[in-house]
């Protein structure tokens, strides 16, 4: 067959490749990505699901807006107001997750050769959606306080990319979180080099003690400008059930339209049933206190993990303390005679009972191989000491 050449630029995923491998009894995962279903508001989903089919089945069943579901988006208004951004429910339109609204984004703004620039390392699905519509991508440097913005400026005045992508927030796979000083110097960049920056929001809400500096969007109104060139993911997959498959994007209103008229051709609409118990979930005040159970499990996770790696690895492995989230981003430093290769190491843990992902996959060009990324989201912490354990002997 005659594929489309642009599926010459991407491969599959290299995470949903490892998983393949994880088949094998008694195995300790730290390589996905996803939420502990453990924690998941089961009751309150379910009493939201009850209500809108026993209220309103024929809208929820039936085809609906592009756009999304009026109530949902309302409640998202309102959601976002929350987290001290002003957006009003014309301003934004429901995804199928944020996947999609990224998606939409490569869709509309990316042609073939134009350049992006996103964060070295990021996440890796963005980077294989914006390589299928042809975008040469460039990757910008990072460090505990997110992305570096002095090179970052000099690399969109080099190169005029078509847009920046940021994970501001518990970046995934870094971790990192973008100082408040940053934020607001990329909101300055963005309205005066007219640069889209788009920011994926999907961890925001995982922190474990104090909250994270506002999000882009929120800071947005404290630079002239600047929401001009700012675009906003944000998704329930990490912080309700990502079964639901509902994300947002807000945007621009030509992007917006644009985005919209992309949507009609892909997929119609997002699922109404979904989106309806959703926007039903946020009206039962339930989700503080979700989060709240989510963000001290987490807390405690992340902790024994940083704990077990420093006693288990000691000197042959560097990392940053996570504040929020779900990951770790490691680096082996060759140590004591230790291995500084990932790929390697991934290949040894299997053989020992326990995955994690390498980190090379995540760097759009010049990979790391001597970093990975752990997540301590689904194993309990009885399973990430002993996991982390046999991290140990593999090295």
């Amino acid at each position: 067959m005659q594929f489309a050449s642009r599926l010459q630029n991407v491969e599959t995923s290299a995470i949903r490749e490892l998983f393949k491998l994880l088949g094998k009894p008694g195995i300790i995962s730290f390589a996905g990505g996803f939420p502990d279903p453990a924690l998941f508001d089961v009751a309150g989903i379910q009493e939201s699901a009850s209500a809108v089919l026993a209220n309103s089945p024929g809208p929820v069943l039936q085809y609906g807006a592009t756009e999304g579901y009026q109530p949902l988006r309302e409640g998202i208004s309102r959601f976002m107001a929350g987290k001290g951004a002003t957006v009003t429910p014309e301003g934004l339109i429901v995804t199928t997750g944020s996947q999609q609204a990224l998606d939409l984004i490569g869709k509309t703004m990316i042609s073939p050769g134009d350049k992006v620039i996103v964060e070295a390392p990021t996440f890796l699905a963005t980077i294989q959606c914006f390589r299928l519509y042809g975008a040469h991508i460039i990757g910008a440097p990072i460090d505990a306080d997110g992305v570096d913005v002095d090179r970052l400026e000099k690399l969109i005045v080099e190169h005029r990319p078509k847009l920046v992508y940021l994970i501001p927030t518990f970046g995934n796979p870094s971790g990192a979180t973008l100082s408040l000083a940053r934020r607001k110097r990329i909101l300055e960049i963005a309205a005066r080099t007219h640069t889209l920056v788009v920011e994926d929001d999907p961890y925001g809400e995982l922190y474990f003690d104090q909250p994270p500096p506002p999000s882009l969007l929120a800071l947005s109104g404290e630079v002239p400008g600047s929401r001009d060139w700012l675009a906003h993911c944000g998704s329930f997959s990490k912080i309700l059930s990502p079964g639901l498959r509902v994300g947002w994007l807000i945007a621009p209103g030509e992007l917006l339209a644009k985005a919209i008229m992309c949507k009609q051709f892909s997929d119609a609409h997002t699922s109404n049933l979904t989106q309806a118990i959703c926007a039903h979930y946020l009206t039962l005040n339930r989700l503080s206190s979700a989060l709240a159970v989510v963000r001290k499990t987490y807390a405690e996770r992340a902790r024994v993990m940083a704990e077990s790696l420093r006693r288990e690895l000691g000197a042959a492995i560097e990392f940053n303390q996570p504040q929020g989230g779900m990951f770790f981003w490691a680096k082996l430093t060759g140590a004591n005679g230790k291995s500084s290769n990932a790929p390697d190491f991934a290949k040894r843990a299997i053989e020992k009972g326990v995955a994690f992902v390498p980190g090379a996959p995540f760097f759009a060009h010049d990979p790391d191989m001597s970093t990975l990324r752990l997540s301590f989201a689904t194993a309990d912490v009885a399973k990430i000491e002993e996991g982390i354990g046999r991290l140990g002997q593999a090295l």
